[in-house]
């Protein structure tokens, strides 16, 4: 299934709908504003909040986490021994890791576990410039849980290079 994710430089408190390739909206990204950290929830059409992603606050390198019934989900952070600048992990809370690589900031990039494909992100499938699709590969893949990642490691990365700048 492809979710498609019309991309713009958002900013704390900024909300938008992710489609089905159907056009149906399925989830929103909602960003909280007036939050000592970034904080976004990602919801189903109804309102539920489905994952709530925030801003790890105090680590040495930037970090998001995942949660869902606040409880911790996932972590993600930049890989740090890698010879790809644009390389995440995502530490499940029970222990397994997904790996996130290619180019991040150019919307073209996968989402691995166990060198098994579950995502792909990519802007090939669109023209308009500023979309990008999250093409979930596995059926019995979480989603929601694709989605928020997708959403965190680009706006960690757009955060590292403002900071770069």
């Amino acid at each position: 299934m492809k979710y498609l994710v019309r991309d713009k430089l958002l900013a704390i408190g900024d909300d938008y709908w992710i489609e089905d390739e159907d056009g149906r909206h399925a989830f929103l990204v909602d960003g909280k504003a007036l939050r000592f950290r970034d904080t976004l929830e990602l919801k189903d059409p109804d309102g539920r909040i489905l994952i709530t992603l925030r801003e790890k606050l105090l680590v040495f390198r930037d970090a998001m986490t995942l949660e869902r019934d606040e409880r911790r989900l996932a972590m993600i952070r930049r890989k740090r021994f890698s010879l790809l600048r644009n390389h995440f992990r995502v530490t499940m809370a029970e222990g397994t890791e997904l790996d996130v690589s290619g180019r991040i900031l150019d919307r073209e990039f996968k989402v691995e576990y166990d060198g098994e494909l579950l995502a792909l992100i990519s802007r090939q499938w669109y023209r308009v410039r500023e979309t990008y699709a999250v093409d979930v590969v596995r059926e019995d893949a979480d989603a929601a849980l694709l989605v928020a990642v997708a959403v965190c490691v680009i706006r960690m990365a757009e955060k590292e290079r403002e900071d770069d700048l």
